[in-house]
């Protein structure tokens, strides 16, 4: 396998590695980032790829896993499993992976939708959570063993606490009674662990106590009064007993490590291979690289590559392929050109692939799995300077001839330069053949026509070259397969000034079969630049014809629409009218049953009239129903559009009030129209506006809600497992925390990082409260040590 050093130097691999290693989660994934080398293992290549590939669809479904894996954790595995007692910081470090495998275990299977590659790392990862809650428990930090490691540590705190409490009260006499004139300061300090007071020289013989330190001036004396010895003897003996039983505490974690060695070292390793491939797919995510079809084909096929070392926004994509139609490809332009950036995309983007990485091209692209890559890259002008000569040119391709094969990949930068042209050219051609002969595929730059001339006469050999604009001087970097490049020497000569009568004077001296060639060279580079532009003018026109389709099926949509909710309100018309002639005939025949009824003939006239009247009214009432009215329903979704621009006086619907207005003005600077609603005047944006036409009575049209199955997709591909509201108050900072939980329960994840900040607490208690009255929270509490401590709120919630 020949993926030297120097190679991948020379490809600025290197580099690549650096960027990897720089976005990877862990210590261990960096440096097993920064060991990655290519494989010609065909298998071993589709594996890496498939499984950068389902990490990326990983994150994009359920947002990035949370990792950590300290390198200290294996080390300390292996000490607990002899017998040695492991630091807090240790301990912590322990608790800190297990926390990490835990959580993977979760990720990975909440919401589980498909089997990936991935799997059978996840499936490894042992979850321990009664050793992980017992180190949190015991362990607050470093330096901080918690009371309730032990009920035993609890009761020895609890008793140096009420001894503290008794020698400070028998002090406090000191320095508030009688004794008080002896004291330098009406203080209580501590010197050598023991509580004592500040005594004046001249005063020694009048405070009985023992002497433990003297000021630098000999003018104080720290005594230990012989009131408080003997309390100050039992807190030396209760801190030795603490000091003793935390010991104990470690000693004890540390033999449940030692016995749970095994599965620590397994979750370190296996943790650490999955974000190492985690790390694949954020690189791959920040170049928007894709995964290449991996080939056992002999080929290189990429479409719209950028080397991703350069700005994706100004990088000029590249079509390239060889392999297919031809196994040698001879690569002519003028300087800065793109020729050596071209040779360098492409065997980057082929190491990149057989390490696992995704490319920058499209997913269409292919390539090969070759044993190794071959390059004699000399730059002058590009990415890594550096000036050849001939004979180290030669050096390096002598090294290339030696290690041909079928399953090579070659690039060769400006071959046989350097030295006689007609002899370079001849060396060259050579070259190529010995090359071609081997089976290895091959790219090579040059400026020599003889190279161009054999490209055209060899089978398996194609030209091409790097675009220049004759107008502007420089050149496009785009690569054009096939056509071999001109000679641009005179025309850039005469551009810049160079006067007629030298430049046809060297036009003279130009072999005429050179010549010949050339103008041939032109006349492909010409019509290439025709069929190039009536292929892009065949485009544009496509363009238009799908465009010009499109807005004619939408218009001819919205006129089948309109058509459809004409014919919808000529029959509701039509029922009204109906519905109003029967209520008024029902309503007519009802009064007169009810005046036959009547016997006096005053009652008849009164029921008479009184039936005349009613069926005015009701008339009138049901006439309003073809008055005219239309009954529209108010579109309340967030996707409506104005059927047309407001005016001043138009009638709108306010959907903040839910109230109708008229519009005042128009649209200001920043997009607020005003709007009028009885008393109210207002402000709003267009969207916050339905536009009311005609005399309309308003019937709300409630906006579908989308399917639970939509919702809840849609929250899990956009759901990270944790929020941030430092620097927020308490009502705004609840307000998007109630907002994410509610996110968090459709994404159904077991738990959620609150990040708040330590500050005062204040933020943390105003959570807090809320989280306690939550019916969506099982528990909460602090993260662990070394994941935010007191800064941060891990919520779990209820199955």
């Amino acid at each position: 396998m020949h993926f030297t050093a120097k190679t991948l130097t020379t490809l600025e691999y290197d580099k690549i590695i650096e960027m990897l290693a720089a976005v990877a989660p862990t210590e261990g994934a960096a440096a097993k980032a920064r060991a990655l080398v290519p494989t010609d293992d065909f298998d071993a290549v589709i594996i890496r790829q498939r499984r950068t590939d389902d990490a990326k669809k990983l994150i994009a479904r359920s947002g990035y896993p949370t990792f950590s894996a300290p390198e200290s954790t294996t080390g300390a595995a292996e000490r607990a499993y002899k017998g040695a007692i492991l630091s807090p910081k240790e301990l912590l470090d322990i608790a800190s992976l297990l926390y990490s495998a835990r959580m993977l275990h979760d990720y990975i299977n909440t919401d589980k939708q498909s089997a990936t590659t991935l799997d059978e790392l996840f499936d490894r990862i042992l979850v321990s959570r009664t050793l992980e809650d017992k180190i949190k428990k015991s362990i607050l930090s470093e330096d901080m063993i918690a009371d309730e490691a032990s009920p035993e540590l609890a009761d020895i705190r609890r008793k140096i606490r009420q001894a503290n409490n008794k020698i400070k009260d028998t002090l406090q006499s000191y320095v508030t009674g009688s004794k008080l004139k002896y004291l330098q300061e009406n203080i209580v300090t501590m010197r050598n662990g023991r509580y004592v007071v500040p005594v004046k020289a001249e005063y020694r013989n009048e405070m009985k106590g023992l002497v433990h330190d003297t000021s630098a001036s000999g003018a104080t004396l720290f005594v230990e009064p012989m009131a408080v010895v003997d309390a100050n003897n039992e807190l030396k003996s209760l801190e030795s007993k603490e000091k003793y039983e935390i010991e104990r505490i470690l000693a004890a974690l540390s033999a449940e490590c030692g016995d749970a060695s095994s599965l620590i070292t397994l979750n370190y390793h296996n943790i650490t291979e999955i974000a190492f491939i985690f790390a694949c797919a954020s690189l791959a995510i920040s170049m928007k690289a894709e995964m290449p079809k991996i080939t056992k084909e002999r080929a290189v096929k990429l479409k719209r590559a950028r080397h991703p070392l350069l700005d994706k926004d100004k990088v000029v994509p590249i079509d390239v392929a060889v392999g297919e139609t031809c196994d040698t490809l001879v690569i002519t332009g003028p300087n800065t050109g793109g020729k050596t950036v071209t040779l360098k995309t492409v065997g980057l983007l082929t190491l990149m692939a057989q390490s696992g990485l995704q490319i920058p091209a499209y997913e269409d692209s292919e390539i090969g799995v070759f044993e190794g890559i071959l390059v004699d890259i000399g730059d002058e002008q590009s990415i890594e300077a550096s000036l050849s000569t001939f004979s180290s040119h030669m050096v390096n391709v002598i090294n290339i001839l030696e290690n041909l094969s079928p399953k090579t990949l070659v690039l060769f930068d400006e071959l046989g330069s350097g030295t006689d042209p007609i002899e370079g050219a001849a060396l060259a051609i050579s070259i190529l053949e010995k090359a071609q002969s081997s089976g290895a595929l091959s790219l090579a730059t040059t400026h020599y026509a003889e190279l161009k001339a054999y490209a055209l006469d060899t089978k398996g050999v194609i030209n091409a070259s790097c675009e220049f604009d004759i107008d502007t001087l420089r050149p496009t970097y785009k690569l054009i397969v096939g056509t071999p490049g001109k000679s641009n020497a005179f025309a850039i000569s005469e551009k810049l000034g160079m006067p007629e009568d030298v430049i046809e004077r060297a036009g003279q001296l130009i072999a005429r079969d050179n010549k010949r060639f050339e103008d041939v060279i032109e006349r492909l580079d010409s019509d290439r630049i025709k069929m190039q532009a009536a292929k892009d003018e065949a485009e544009r026109l496509r363009e238009e014809y799908e465009a010009f389709k499109l807005r004619s099926e939408e218009d001819l949509k919205k006129k089948i629409k309109r058509s459809e909710d004409e014919a919808s309100k000529t029959l509701l018309k039509a029922r009204q009218i109906l519905d109003s002639a029967r209520a008024s005939s029902e309503f007519i025949f009802k009064q007169l049953d009810e005046i036959k009824k009547a016997e006096d003939k005053a009652e008849r006239d009164r029921l008479m009239k009184s039936a005349k009247d009613s069926v005015r009214d009701s008339l009138r009432r049901n006439e309003d129903m073809l008055s005219g009215i239309e009954i529209k329903n108010i579109d309340l979704d967030e996707d409506y559009k104005l059927p047309r621009p407001l005016k001043v006086g138009d009638t709108v619907y306010l959907t903040t009030v839910q109230m109708e207005g008229k519009v005042t003005a128009l649209a200001d600077k920043k997009g607020l129209i005003s709007v009028t609603s009885g008393v109210l005047k207002t402000k709003v944006t267009e969207d916050k506006i339905r536009l009311i036409e005609g005399n309309v009575r308003i019937n709300k049209k409630t906006p579908k809600p989308p399917s639970e199955g939509k919702v809840k997709r849609s929250v899990v591909s956009e759901f990270r497992i944790e929020v941030d509201v430092r620097g927020m108050i308490g009502d705004d900072a609840w307000f998007v925390v109630d907002k994410y939980l509610d996110d968090a329960v459709l994404a159904n994840v077991p738990s959620v990082r609150i990040i708040h900040g330590k500050g005062t607490g204040a933020l943390r208690a105003a959570l807090w409260k809320n989280f306690k009255t939550d019916k969506r929270i099982k528990s909460f509490k602090h993260a662990e040590y070394g994941d935010g401590d007191a800064g941060v709120t891990i919520v779990e919630f209820k199955q």
